[in-house]
């Protein structure tokens, strides 16, 4: 009931304008102490002070409001105005959705870059057809398989019990010969001592949070893939916004999308550190694992083609022609 009150008043209130000030109320999946709710932090204060103070965004982090999966659904039907999620979340709607998580694509941060300037304009499409327009994204740090012993190729996978947290996921382990089993993050390490999972793939923010080294003692570095969140606001709510409050939210998301991205590369480097401090053998993929584990990154991309139809072809294809210059070029 408290619940159901506090959205109806920010039903009320989600967006307001009194005199001058125009006031929005932003819904957030995370804590304040992950880095994407800081970046988030910096964004409204950068939009209050571009502003002049005409311009509020009040956050509700830590799920307090909406929960994870009803952000999207809140922002579109003018609950509140602006939000975000995980791109990959919304996967079921549209395979464009799942273009940042199909693995072993894009690998590096480079390659995240590139793919999401080339799908970005077709996502921005899909969500201007359901009144939503597209501020900013910012990638969470590459993806890695946490296990208790030493992994040579997908024989030593085989049967292993492997955390999957989205259907691309649990297709991967499944390819890898794995059993794919869905856990949330706060009960990971009460599903490592009670036998439910024996490895997990995710980030190394979510390896320190979860304190792996209690319950793993190597981290394989495959850097799977680099999710995406992003910030979404509501099509109608921004166009009623005066254009000078227009350009300055524009501007402050351009630049919370590269501080953004630097975040996450730092975040990558000091958490993939701290997982070595606390004894964590931090590996990268053998010979024999890595051709095995392209072979399932070609089967997993024709599967999202078929899926995506001739959109995803386009995108893959740019994708990969972009990729062949980058190596045409290194190689002279």
């Amino acid at each position: 009931m408290k619940k159901l009150l506090l959205g109806f008043l920010l039903l009320l209130v989600g967006c307001t304008q009194q005199s001058d000030t125009v006031e929005w109320h932003m819904p957030t999946p995370y804590s304040d102490g992950v880095f994407h709710t800081q970046n988030i932090l910096h964004f409204v204060e950068d939009v209050e002070t571009l502003t002049e103070g005409k311009f509020i965004i009040h956050v509700h982090s830590g799920a307090s409001v909406f929960k994870h999966p009803e952000i999207k659904r809140a922002v579109r039907s003018a609950q509140v105005p602006i939000g975000e999620i995980l791109i990959s979340l919304l996967g079921n709607e549209d395979p464009l959705f799942q273009v940042d998580v199909l693995p072993l694509l894009a690998t590096n941060y480079d390659q995240a870059q590139k793919l999401w300037m080339i799908s970005r304009q077709e996502i921005e499409k899909v969500l201007a057809q359901q009144n939503l327009q597209l501020l900013y994204a910012v990638p969470w740090p590459p993806q890695g398989l946490y296990v208790k012993r030493e992994i040579n190729n997908l024989d030593d996978i085989s049967g292993l019990k492997i955390r999957a947290y989205n259907a691309m996921l649990s297709r991967l382990v499944q390819l890898m010969g794995g059993i794919p089993t869905t856990v949330e993050s706060p009960e990971i390490a009460q599903a490592f001592s009670t036998g439910v999972i024996d490895a997990m793939m995710t980030s190394p923010s979510t390896g320190v949070s979860s304190q792996s080294w209690d319950y793993v003692s190597h981290y394989y570095d495959f850097q799977a893939w680099i999710p995406k969140n992003m910030v979404i606001v509501n099509k109608k709510a921004f166009e009623r916004l005066e254009p000078s409050l227009q350009n300055k939210l524009l501007q402050a998301a351009q630049e919370a999308e590269q501080r953004g991205w630097a975040m996450s590369e730092k975040e990558t480097a000091e958490k993939t550190q701290i997982l070595m401090d606390h004894g964590i053998q931090v590996m990268k993929p053998s010979q024999e694992l890595s051709e095995q584990l392209a072979q399932i990154r070609q089967q997993m991309a024709q599967e999202w083609e078929q899926k995506a139809g001739e959109l995803g072809k386009r995108i893959l294809e740019s994708y990969n022609n972009a990729q062949q210059q980058l190596i045409s070029q290194n190689s002279h």
